[in-house]
């Protein structure tokens, strides 16, 4: 059949039921429509058919023949971005960039119909389109600026790319549709991977003779536990989860085989005649049944079902809560709670020699080499790992998932080889945030002085350990919330269920601890006659207080004036809640205050990062960047930094991000590290090449350098020195002649038996304000709108920090209200709820700028306290709107409606 896309004519023979998305990916070779979840609810793959959008994925082909068909490659117009691409460029709207040509072609069919929309326009037409990374916002922005000609900002001046809000250097190609992820760019004649999972939460099994399979289906080989080399990986030392199971399933998605073959041949195999055998026995579900006497075991090394215990005590809290004036405590619970991150899991390997080489979506190119070369028992020189642009991670892709497996294929049948996960198996086989069940007690004096703070937190960990360890020491540090408080009593403890195993997930537990202590600050607050934000503001930890692990904050602890800035609008919002529940008997209104503080980087060990910055022959600045960027535009501020710290402006320089064999570690993509840490990194490295460069030319400090082709100019004062970069000697194959490197690891200290002692260098500090509308008769919440304080240090990319605590706060608002993660029920985007375009309010960022002497620039990570302290602030504001003192998330409509009917009369 005939085909016309973007203007131009194709031919397609196959099958008429083919879905629109394959046929423009595999047959068009347009890889800008994204596949999300091949049931329409994600909206990635919008294209514009007759110049009405729909989900390609839902479009068989037949339906689009003879039709125009167009897709983001259509949007330029004689090789110029669109106004709307230009938008979207401007404001930031594009952060990991899987969602954003879906988000494109539906806001290109509202402009054709509308040509300067309304907000409310612009929401419901881009309702379609699941964004996770933006808070939708900055999309919205751009899509009402779109009716106008949007003018970029201009790159930088020398010196000047610090603090300005400059274009993401990788921004074209994620507007373009040109940006390749895991599942974008696998080779023509690769075989595909199929794993076939786990139906039970835990069971038995035995495997029969898969030859006839093999030969009914066409398939190249069945891969087992047999066929792995070293069959066990995890984060830390204890390699507890296979890679394939080996005669036991510990959760329901667990992967038993993998299949490989043709794509069509992988895809055709059906499950019933496969010759797996199970005997499914009774799961350990949830904490409290893994923590019971007698309990069985999830792996039977691991008494009581324990994984680690977390400890942080200082002081006596006996004594604490004797001097208290008034007490608070409760019981708090939270859900499993899933990523949903658009791009699902993808990438393919190649075996080359004596070497595998791996492209995959991840979050930690150095982490996946160790874990591959631990697999396949190589060395981890002989492993490359090579990242795709990630559509997402926020945790959830730190631990491997296809890359031990398409190895394993690749190695042995030495052909590349692809995986792409399907929606319901991601959701279904990755890891999730911690379940939570947290005990806590506060007291303060009568003056609102918090004295003591006990808790007790254990932790749904899964089957396997993944990043347990890590959430269970972080949260003792982190539970008695960013106060002050002398006697502290913090314990935690991760279990083993037979659930998908829980990851990290940007807070690692801390968000989970926050909803804990900030309903008992409410408590105190109501018990001793204060202003809640005035509670707060009372106890803000500040420079020169002690921490619950005793460390001594010498610097930047910025959130007595995050809290001091939200004041004025506390108190007017307060006032006109006052009277919009004096005209209204169904609806309530409400405003609540949450507070956190997050330590930045990993708790109390090394955390090192290593950057190299280089001249070449050219004259181009280019970076070798360890990092992986996952939309949080890590990519750009490096850029910023090595722009100011060199002495050189942006458009010079470009730069590599991840490949294993051409950086060096810089760290995991994850707890708000990679602008503290390799952001340092980074600004010591320029720092090292400016350096030589200036001896090179006997030139001062204050000297200004100028490249023009490979001619350097050096002016130091009245003396002009000019270097042919050409001429020098190549430091390598890259052309590269002068090399700079920087390493930073942040200063720590391992903690003592009672978690006394300096877990992180630094901290994020941030405030938040909710107000909500609650319809009393349904049990529904509407959030209306959020006012964020954060102390960053030093916003290295204004535009870069708001799209992050726009992103934080959406997600932290599915936390509060929607999100959860029932394990063989919710394993797709349609019953998985994550909030929409419509869902997200009006949000106010206010920057507090505490510099970090110890940080780039004074700069400091914000990608998760964004999220920390938003549902905190959520059920806060449903409290005073309400009078339900909410203790368990998300707040379902069904369960707020049935504690709103229990409440005394004189409450309702």
């Amino acid at each position: 059949m005939r085909l016309v896309v973007n203007g131009k004519p194709h031919s397609f023979h196959g099958s008429p039921a083919k879905r629109l998305s394959d046929v423009l990916r595999d047959d068009c070779g347009l890889t800008g429509t994204k596949v999300g979840c091949n049931a329409g609810d994600c909206g990635a793959c919008t294209v514009m058919l007759d110049g009405k959008q729909v989900c390609a994925c839902l479009t068989p082909v037949a339906q689009a023949a003879g039709k125009s068909i167009a897709t983001v490659e259509g949007l330029k117009a004689h090789g110029a971005q669109s106004r709307l691409q230009r938008a979207f460029l401007k404001h930031g709207a594009a952060q990991c960039g899987i969602c954003t040509p879906g988000m494109l072609m539906a806001a290109t069919d509202l402009l054709a119909e509308v040509s300067k929309p309304s907000e409310q326009q612009v929401t419901d037409a881009i309702g379609g389109v699941l964004c996770r990374c933006t808070g939708y916002r900055k999309i919205v922005e751009a899509v009402l600026d779109a009716s106008r000609t949007p003018e970029l900002p201009e790159m930088p001046a020398l010196g000047q790319a610090m603090g300005a809000r400059a274009l993401k250097v990788d921004g074209v190609a994620k507007v373009e549709g040109t940006e390749k992820y895991g599942a974008d760019y696998i080779p023509q004649d690769a075989l595909w991977l199929r794993t076939i999972r786990s139906p039970h939460a835990r069971a038995t099994f035995t495997l029969g003779d898969f030859s006839g399979v093999i030969r009914k289906y066409g398939l190249e080989r069945v891969f087992t536990a047999g066929d792995v080399p070293r069959n066990g990986f995890a984060i830390f030392e204890t390699k507890d989860q296979p890679v394939l199971a080996d005669g036991l399933v510990r959760y329901k998605g667990e992967a038993v085989v993998a299949l490989v073959g043709s794509r069509e041949a992988v895809e055709a195999v059906r499950p019933e005649d496969l010759p797996i055998a199970y005997v499914p026995e009774e799961p350990v579900a949830g904490v409290i049944m893994a923590a019971a006497k007698g309990a069985k075991l999830v792996q039977v090394d691991k008494p009581e079902n324990v994984l680690i215990r977390g400890n942080v005590t200082k002081g006596d809290v006996a004594k604490g809560f004797a001097e208290a004036a008034a007490t608070a405590e409760g019981l708090f619970q939270t859900s499993f709670v899933e990523h949903a991150y658009i791009e699902p899991e993808a990438g393919w390997a190649i075996r080359i020699g004596d070497r595998i080489e791996i492209h995959a979506s991840t979050q930690a190119p150095y982490m996946d080499r160790d874990e591959v070369a631990g697999v396949m028992q190589l060395p981890p020189d002989r492993v490359r790992i090579v990242p795709t642009a990630c559509g997402g991670g926020f945790g959830g892709k730190l631990d491997v998932s296809v890359q031990p497996l398409i190895a394993l294929a690749a190695w042995n049948l030495g052909k590349p080889v692809a995986c792409v996960y399907t929606r319901p198996e991601s959701m279904a086989s990755s890891t999730k945030r911690h379940p939570a069940r947290i005990t806590a007690k506060f007291g303060a004096t009568k003056d609102g002085k918090l004295v003591a703070v006990e808790t007790h937190a254990d932790f749904d960990t899964g089957a396997y350990a993944s990043w347990g360890p890590t959430v269970a020491n972080r949260v003792p540090v982190h539970a008695s919330g960013p106060y002050h408080v002398p006697h502290v009593k913090n314990r935690s403890c991760a279990l083993f269920t037979n659930a998908p195993p829980s990851g990290a997930f940007r807070g690692f537990g801390v968000p989970q601890a926050a909803i804990a202590h900030e309903t008992l600050m409410d408590d105190l607050a109501a018990k001793l006659g204060l202003d809640r934000l005035e509670m707060r503001y009372i106890n803000a930890i500040r420079a020169g207080d002690l921490t619950a692990t005793g460390q001594k904050l010498e610097h930047s602890a910025g959130l007595a004036e995050c809290i001091a800035a939200l004041r004025p609008q506390w108190q007017a919002m307060a006032a006109e809640v006052e009277a919009f529940n004096g005209r209204r008997k169904h609806l309530r209104r409400g405003i609540g205050i949450g507070c956190m503080w997050y330590g930045l980087g990993n708790t109390s060990i090394s955390n090192p990062s290593t950057m190299r910055v280089a001249l070449r022959a050219d004259g181009r600045v280019f970076f070798y960047n360890g990092a992986v960027d996952i939309g949080q535009g890590s990519n750009t501020i490096f850029v910023q930094i090595v722009a100011d710290a060199l002495g050189v402006t942006m458009d010079r320089i470009d730069y590599v991000m991840g490949d294993t064999d051409r950086t060096l570690d810089a760290g995991k993509t994850s707890a708000s590290r990679q602008t503290f840490v390799s952001g340092k990194a980074t600004q010591l490295a320029a720092q090292d090449l400016r350096s030589q460069v200036l001896r090179l030319a006997n030139a001062g400090e204050n000297a200004v350098l100028k490249l023009d082709g490979p001619v350097l100019t050096v002016e130091d004062g009245g003396t002009v020195r000019r270097i042919d970069l050409a001429t020098l000697p190549r430091l390598n194959d890259d052309a590269d002649v002068l090399l700079g490197e920087g390493r930073f690891d942040p200063p720590t200290t391992m903690l003592d038996a009672d978690g006394q002692g300096v877990p992180y260098a630094t901290y994020g500090f941030a405030a938040q304000m909710a107000l909500v509308e609650v319809d009393v008769e349904l049990g529904t919440v509407k959030v209306k709108k959020i006012i964020a304080a954060h102390d960053v240090g030093k916003a290295v990319n204004p535009t870069q920090v708001e799209g992050q605590i726009h992103g934080g706060i959406a997600q932290g608002l599915g936390l509060a209200l929607m999100e959860e993660y029932l394990p063989g029920r919710t394993e797709n985007l349609h019953d998985y709820l994550v909030p929409t375009a419509g869902d997200v309010p009006e949000i106010d960022v206010i920057m507090i700028e505490d510099a970090e002497p110890l940080g780039p620039f004074g700069a400091k990570g914000v990608g998760e306290p964004g999220l920390v302290p938003t549902a905190p602030a959520i059920l806060g504001a449903i409290r005073h709107a309400t009078g339900v003192r909410v203790t368990s998330v998300p707040v379902l409509p069904h369960r707020l409606h049935a504690a709103l009917k229990e409440l005394p009369a004189a409450a309702e």
